[in-house]
């Protein structure tokens, strides 16, 4: 089974999420692969997918193209005066799941942000048309983030097949903590885990992984 997935903000911890979730995935028994189509700023997070990943595989196959400017893709492309070809990010991604039983699509930045114009990581999601994992980084605001990404993602006609809500602060946002049960009643989607600052394993719960 392949996903995609996005996060409530650039600071969610999407790939730390991925990772965790890749490495259950070969706990399972399954060959597994990262995709980061689009890296800004330095490499670290398609190194990290790389590392979690089955073998096999390179970190230009991990990730196609890498702008050097820790901005949006459409920012960082502007300012390195660089055309990127997104369509090339389709082959790329069909050529993983040809050889992996799961690939997981990891976003650059929250949902919407722009890769050209009038063209946005959703609109790439749309076109991928994968189920969607949401990264909540869990802390005050992010009810309002997380309510808006799943309508969002919905209105588009794509499964969200859950919320992973993460915590990015080694001290836990008292606001945190009735997170859960609000997004449950909040949203007609599950909350598939929760995961504590520095955790390295992850049990998800109502996720089909193969």
């Amino acid at each position: 089974m392949n996903y995609f997935i996005t996060g409530t903000d650039t600071d969610a911890g999407k790939t730390y999420v991925t990772c965790l979730l890749l490495e259950a995935m070969k706990r399972a028994g399954l060959s597994a692969a990262g995709f980061k189509p689009l890296c800004c700023g330095n490499r670290g997070d398609a190194a990290a997918l790389l590392a979690a990943g089955s073998e096999g595989v390179t970190i230009d196959e991990v990730n196609p193209i890498w702008l050097k400017m820790p901005a949006s893709p459409y920012a960082a492309a502007l300012y390195e005066n660089r055309l990127l070809n997104l369509p090339s990010l389709h082959d790329a991604f069909h050529a993983l799941t040809h050889r992996f039983d799961s690939v997981l699509v990891e976003g650059a930045g929250g949902w919407e942000v722009p890769l050209a114009p009038q063209y946005t990581m959703a609109d790439f999601a749309v076109e991928l048309a994968l189920p969607v994992i949401v990264v909540v980084n869990n802390k005050l605001g992010a009810l309002n983030h997380t309510i808006l990404t799943v309508k969002n993602i919905q209105s588009r006609h794509l499964k969200c097949a859950g919320l992973i809500l993460n915590q990015v602060a080694d001290e836990r946002d008292p606001a945190s903590i009735s997170h859960r049960m609000i997004l449950e009643q909040m949203l007609d989607v599950p909350v598939l885990a929760e995961v504590m600052h520095g955790e390295t394993e992850i049990s998800v719960d109502g996720l089909e992984l193969g």
